[in-house]
């Protein structure tokens, strides 16, 4: 738990001071840039919202508005904003704390300075993930030795240190330590010029020359460890290095493999014991305060979603689980916590706008339960199964489902497993036209399923039946002198409908 004073504090007053510190206000979770008239969706829960775009009172009062109402932490502006009156009032109304740097700060290297302070602090406070200081720390060294600016990223390209100096840079090394990755539109670059591919292969190390959009040129150094790539060392430098320099930057691998495999065995102890605890969740064996504390859950609604991969049993199977969570994570905003039980994998998301369209494209079958309160997750849970066994009878169209919007075939689901229970269909005559169909292919059941289920409207039923009009009256003439049937009779036609309807979905 990170407060804005205590990262005010450790940046010091020559850089950074604080105009307006609530009392309780939100603890500091990331560093943002506000997007140019992007004030609708400016600042997230617990963001450190950096007003690069701002440029009068006015725009700067708007900022700050937003910014408390979506529950960031500070904002940060250059002077004079910070110390006009109306930008001061909007934010003790907001709740939230104004921050001025000096006029002269480059908002790039505050970007750099900021997320190492938090970085440090996470470490220092609530050793999350043991050895980052010390991964931050070594990548001082490696840029020392290697001279240049240096980052150290895992295998799906996101930064896990960054040294401090930035004397030679460009918009692709600030980008990425920027967004904790490296973005798409650079690593579609890197990757047409076999960058991963020669990573992949074990060279020692990679040159990439400058490109012509400006990139300048990088020094690249797989991480391994026992044949495994980890992750991979990456140094912006001026032009090609001599082979002892390169050695040298090759040569620090080895000790970066270690940190990172004791950073892999902490998250790996840490998923582990959060999967056991959400099985007991889900289970409902275990009450909410322990959820929201250790799941790290907001105190909010959540659903249940659970998701059936394709193949899930082959080799890769891991690696398509991650790769969803990954996909979800980046759609909501945040790694959603996830586990397995009987085969099937399951993550608690938070009910935001925009969530199930993260997983409308995902792979395999995909059902969510109802949104709900962090102690009702387990009935989540049992709507989830109970719409992924719709999906698996081919009850509801498509791959993804809804326990809100599945409703109907729920409630015929429902209904006609209660009734298959006390056998109604093995009342009256249907018997006889099902035997019927089963000894001469007439097709009269579902004839007559169809009938009823679109009274007055032939056509229709016809449609679904893939015949002619013609063809289903002809059908029903010759069902009814089989099956004598007063169809007249509202009680007659509901009681065959019912029968009808527990054939099919139960």
């Amino acid at each position: 738990m990170i407060s804005v004073r205590t990262v005010v504090d450790r940046v010091g007053p020559t850089l950074m001071h604080a105009l307006l510190l609530p009392e309780n206000g939100p603890t500091v979770a990331d560093v943002v840039i506000a997007e140019p008239g992007g004030h609708a969706t400016t600042g997230g829960p617990g963001d450190l919202v950096l007003a690069v775009s701002t440029q009068d009172a006015a725009d700067a009062v708007a900022l700050v508005r937003t910014c408390g109402a979506n529950g960031a932490a500070a904002v940060v502006f250059k002077p004079p904003l910070a110390g006009k009156a109306a930008v001061k009032r909007a934010a003790k109304t907001a709740g939230i704390a104004l921050i001025e740097v000096r006029a002269a700060t480059s908002w790039a290297q505050l970007v750099w300075l900021l997320r190492t302070v938090l970085d440090a602090i996470a470490d220092e406070a609530e050793l999350e993930s043991p050895g980052s200081a010390d991964l931050f720390r070594l990548a001082d060294a490696v840029a020392s030795v290697v001279d240049a600016p240096v980052t150290i990223e895992d295998t799906n390209s996101r930064v896990l240190a960054y040294s401090a100096r930035q004397d030679l840079t460009d918009s692709a090394r600030v980008s990425t330590i920027m967004g904790r990755r490296i973005p798409d539109d650079v690593l579609a670059k890197f990757r047409s010029r076999g960058v991963f591919r020669e990573l992949s292969r074990g060279r020692q190390t990679i040159f990439v020359p400058a490109q012509r959009d400006g990139t300048l040129p990088r020094l690249i150094v797989p991480i391994r460890m026992g044949g495994e790539l980890l992750g991979s060392m990456w140094a912006v430098v001026a032009g090609p290095v001599s082979d002892e320099r390169a050695a040298a930057f090759a040569d620090a691998a080895p000790v970066v493999a270690l940190h990172l495999l004791r950073r892999r065995a902490h998250a790996d102890a840490q998923r582990r014991a959060s999967a056991e605890l959400l099985r007991a969740v889900l289970e409902g064996k275990v009450g909410p305060r322990r959820v929201i504390a250790d799941l790290d859950l907001a105190d909010a609604p959540h659903r249940v979603v659970v998701i059936e991969i394709p193949g899930d049993h082959s080799p890769d199977a891991e690696g398509r689980r991650l790769a969803l969570l990954e996909q979800i994570s980046r759609g909501i905003g945040r790694r959603p916590a996830a586990t397995e039980l009987d085969g099937l994998l399951y993550a608690v998301v938070p009910d935001e706008d925009g969530w199930s369209d993260v997983l409308a494209d995902a792979p395999g079958r995909i059902a969510a339960g109802s949104a709900c309160e962090i102690s009702e997750l387990a009935v989540s849970r049992t709507q989830a199964d109970e719409a992924l066994g719709l999906l698996r009878a081919g009850l509801v169209p498509g791959r993804f489902v809804t326990f809100d919007e599945a409703w109907t075939a729920l409630v015929l689901h429902r209904g006609a497993t209660a009734a298959g229970g006390a056998r109604v269909a093995e009342l009256g005559p249907l018997g006889l036209l099902r035997a019927h169909d089963d000894a001469n292919e007439s097709g009269y059941v579902d004839t007559l399923y169809e009938w009823l289920r679109h009274p007055g409207d032939p056509r229709a039923a016809a449609r679904e039946l893939r015949i002619h009009p013609n063809t289903l009256r002809y059908r029903m003439r010759r069902l009814l002198e089989l099956v004598p049937l007063d169809l007249e009779d509202p009680d007659v036609r509901l009681a065959l409908l019912t029968q009808l309807v527990t054939l099919r979905w139960s």
